[in-house]
């Protein structure tokens, strides 16, 4: 583990931006609101005179009470002072507000933009990245960015404090305003040389906040898993590990930032006492009068600190461009699955073709090899094979999940990469082994893949599925809250629901992926009599492990290593006496049996 632990958990679509790159990126998100942020710098301006004119006040009125006492009146200059700084307050609470909003706003806008990039992206990104890690990017990164724009705002109106000064000190004593600003190159130097290892150490410490915010929800999705196999234990350990990795990360974080504040101190200390040593030699020449000396004295605070403030400005700066440099990769991560056209399809007839295609997921693991199959409009087609064989491949090809590396795959003739998918997709119906469900009513579930539907719709739907039965079974009927991932629901209550959510749909192609694999025998009865009705009158493509799934399809097609090595009906391929009857013999018939046997228990 190197000092700045480079290259931490960095993911493949991360890059590297300039300063400069991020900086016009980010303004490009403030152009929408430049009148706001107009605005803001008009009374940050007026806020610095404000503030600068305080010194000056209590400058003058030194001076006055020294050289012409008679003259110097206390309430007015009480009324002037009470005057600028009500004025700055008024100034700056504007500021904070107009800033807030303006923030806010773009706030808003780059994680909507944020949330927008994590739906486009295919799902192979999702194979390959934790969800914690995006959701990290997707809340922390981006209100890292909007406290960092904050941090800069604040900053502006202390810097345009300290050039308003300088040059009214610059009106008042040439040489001691020289002396005043001689160590600023010194200190602002110092401080962007910092950004070089703060800008490292910051994005390390995203990272493994990130990984962090990924463990921890994994755990918990997963915590069932873990109470079943005891294994709290365990996965506690593991937390600790990454936690302690964590730690020490944000360690050497602190360390770098807390260094560089002794050296910014020391060098404005030398300033200070070179600013006190000439202001003592000339107020005893009589060159400086009272008035002047405090207002160098006062001069000094108001410059330094502004200035040895850059690098703590710089840590919190780097944190921004390093969580905004995190957002924008995830905005700008390429999608392997590109369309060469854009064409909205509102009807399919469901015919599909794979014309000697090359599939993988991974460089070097072939899935599928000069795939050739056609699947006819309406036809059932069923998918069999052991596991690898690339039949959900099928499946995820064709809801175009993913990007193949050769050949071509046609829907009704036409390339699949010439439409538009959010069109394409609305005449899919999926239903998966274990469907997943929303938090919400098991009518809002139903009501998921088609928003307009009435509740007439919804509730004649719900009874074409097992005629209804299952809906005795539910606690509200229709109304039964299904909880989060539809906990409250059995397993093939979810299936059941899965299926009407397809049905009220009415897809043109429907995908069954093993849908029965989990189930018990009256609700696989239940969920046969609701896929009896979607398979009607439309293309279909089952994988499936029960028999009662295949064994009427259209034509059964057997899987091995990406191939097509027999293809038929159940009893051509039966008396054929090829795999498919091995695999029929060894498994299928088996459980067949067993499915009798458990019916007539």
């Amino acid at each position: 583990m190197g000092f700045l632990m480079d290259g931490l958990d960095a993911e493949d679509y991360d890059r590297q931006y300039s300063d400069w790159e991020l900086v016009k990126r980010i303004l490009g998100y403030f152009k929408p609101h430049l009148w706001k942020m107009v605005v803001v710098g008009l009374v940050v301006f007026l806020s610095s005179l404000m503030e600068l004119s305080l010194p000056i006040v209590v400058s003058m009125a030194l001076d006055q009470l020294q050289f012409t006492p008679e003259t110097f009146d206390p309430v007015g200059v009480a009324v002037i002072l009470t005057a600028a700084a009500s004025m700055s307050w008024v100034a700056n609470m504007v500021r904070q507000w107009l800033s807030a909003e303006a923030v806010g706003d773009v706030t808003l806008d780059l994680r909507e933009d944020a949330f927008s990039a994590v739906t486009e992206r295919d799902m192979s990104f999702y194979d390959q990245y934790p969800t914690g890690k995006i959701v990290s990017r997707t809340l922390s990164d981006t209100q890292a960015f909007s406290e960092t724009v904050r941090l800069s705002i604040n900053l502006m109106s202390q810097l345009l404090l300290v050039v308003l000064l300088i040059i009214y000190l610059f009106t008042v004593n040439v040489n001691m305003t020289l002396i005043l600003i001689a160590i600023i190159p010194f200190i602002v130097y110092t401080a962007l040389k910092f950004r070089i290892i703060a800008r490292r150490t910051v994005t390390n410490s995203r990272r493994q906040l990130a990984t962090v915010n990924a463990h921890i929800q994994e755990s918990i999705s997963g915590i069932g898993v873990a109470k079943a196999f005891r294994r709290e234990q365990m996965i506690y350990d593991e937390f600790k590990s990454v936690n302690e990795k964590s730690y020490q990360v944000e360690k050497i974080n602190g360390f770098v930032f807390s260094s560089i504040f002794p050296i910014l101190i020391t060098i404005a200390g030398v300033g200070v006492a070179a600013v006190v040593w000439f202001g003592i030699n000339l107020a005893q020449a009589g060159v400086l009068t009272a008035g002047v000396w405090f207002l160098f004295i006062q001069g000094m605070g108001r410059i330094w600190f502004p200035l040895t403030s850059i690098a703590s400005f710089w840590s919190q700066f780097q944190l921004g461009l390093a969580a905004g440099e995190r957002v924008f990769a995830l905005l700008d991560a390429e999608a392997l699955v590109k369309q060469k056209a854009d064409v909205q399809v509102s009807h399919i007839d469901g015919g599909i073709e794979f014309v000697d295609m090359d599939f993988h997921y991974n460089e070097g693991e072939q899935v599928l090899r000069r795939f050739n199959l056609e699947i006819r409009p309406g036809e059932t087609l069923a998918l069999v094979g052991h596991t690898g064989s690339g039949k959900s491949s099928i499946a995820k090809l064709i809801n175009r999940f993913y990007e193949y590396q050769s050949g071509e795959l046609l829907v009704d003739g036409r390339d699949i990469r010439i439409f538009n998918l959010p069109s394409y997709r609305s005449q899919l119906g999926v239903v998966t082994q274990t469907p997943f469900l929303f938090d919400g009513t098991v009518t809002e579930n139903i009501r998921y893949g088609k928003p307009e539907a009435t509740d007439e719709e919804v509730i004649d739907i719900a009874y074409k599925v097992g005629r209804g039965d299952w809906l005795v079974s539910l606690q509200d009927g229709l109304d039964t809250q299904v909880g989060e991932r539809g906990g409250n629901l059995s397993m093939g209550q979810r299936q059941l629901v899965a299926i009407a959510r397809v049905l009220l749909q009415d897809p043109a192609i429907f995908i069954l992926d093993e849908a029965t694999a989990s189930v018990d025998p009256l609700t696989e009865t239940l969920i046969q009599e609701g896929l009896d009705v979607l398979l009607g009158n439309r293309t279909s493509i089952v994988i499936a492990h029960r028999l009662s799934t295949i064994r009427h399809a259209d034509r059964i097609i057997v899987l091995d290593q990406g191939e097509i090595i027999e293809s038929g009906t159940h009893d051509q391929l039966m008396s054929s006496g090829g795999h498919y009857a091995t695999l029929y013999d060894s498994y299928f018939r088996h459980q067949s049996l067993e499915y009798m046997e458990r019916m007539a228990g």
